[in-house]
């Protein structure tokens, strides 16, 4: 067992057994603090680690609860862990699950930074290898979590819902009405080339893959 500091927060770690959280992925928990400060909402962190995510959301944001969903059960075990030391056991609760299977609906805003790098590639990412191998890699062209995860949103996502997924160290957005092109932005070759970058970090930048989608200054894509 390990520590590392996430968004100011010093959490527990398990490196090799759950993947460490990346400074990256503190865009992703701005752009929802961003949407959450003020207000009453559920949020949903799907594959969520060892919560780093869930846990810097729910500490800044008192009126918020979080369920945090991960396929991974030594994720989960630390994911609780990290509740428990920054006392959020009452408004973040961590399922063993697949996606969103036992989050209850509706859910006004879904975070997410699942693996993306395909697979078979994997020999080219040496500095990725120490990570559990299912956090980082997917089959294919790496893009299928998030495919199935647009899709479940679909379902889980409130009227006004909003849908943050990370991707090569960008935060897209999208409202329910905006899922069907997030979805097919997703199966452009331009979007499969660059899942094999790395997760650190995307190389050069990303010129229109997304369909009805553009990413602003600050890396986040929105209608």
């Amino acid at each position: 067992m390990g520590h590392v500091t996430f968004d100011g927060l010093s959490l527990l770690s398990a490196p090799g057994r759950v993947m460490t959280p990346r400074s990256a992925s503190e865009q992703l928990v701005a752009e929802a603090r961003a949407r959450l400060t003020g207000r009453r909402a559920r949020v949903a962190d799907v594959g969520t680690g060892g919560g780093a995510i869930a846990v810097a959301i729910a500490s800044q944001c008192p009126d918020v609860e979080v369920w945090a969903t991960d396929t991974s059960r030594c994720a989960v075990l630390l994911a609780r862990a990290n509740v428990r030391r920054h006392d959020l056991e009452g408004r973040v609760f961590v399922r063993h699950c697949d996606l969103l299977e036992e989050v209850p609906a509706p859910v006004d805003l879904i975070v997410a930074n699942l693996p993306y790098v395909p697979e078979s590639t994997a020999a080219e990412h040496q500095d990725l290898l120490a990570e559990p191998f299912e956090s980082v890699f997917a089959p294919g062209d790496g893009l299928e979590p998030y495919r199935r995860l647009v899709e479940a949103a679909r379902t889980w996502l409130s009227d006004d819902g909003e849908l943050l997924l990370q991707l090569h160290r960008r935060v897209l957005a999208a409202t329910r009405a905006e899922l069907p092109a997030l979805r097919a932005s997703l199966d452009t070759p331009s979007v499969q080339h660059e899942t094999g970058a790395a997760r650190q970090g995307a190389r050069g930048s990303l010129t229109a893959p997304f369909l009805g989608l553009r990413i602003t200054a600050s890396g986040v894509a929105h209608r």
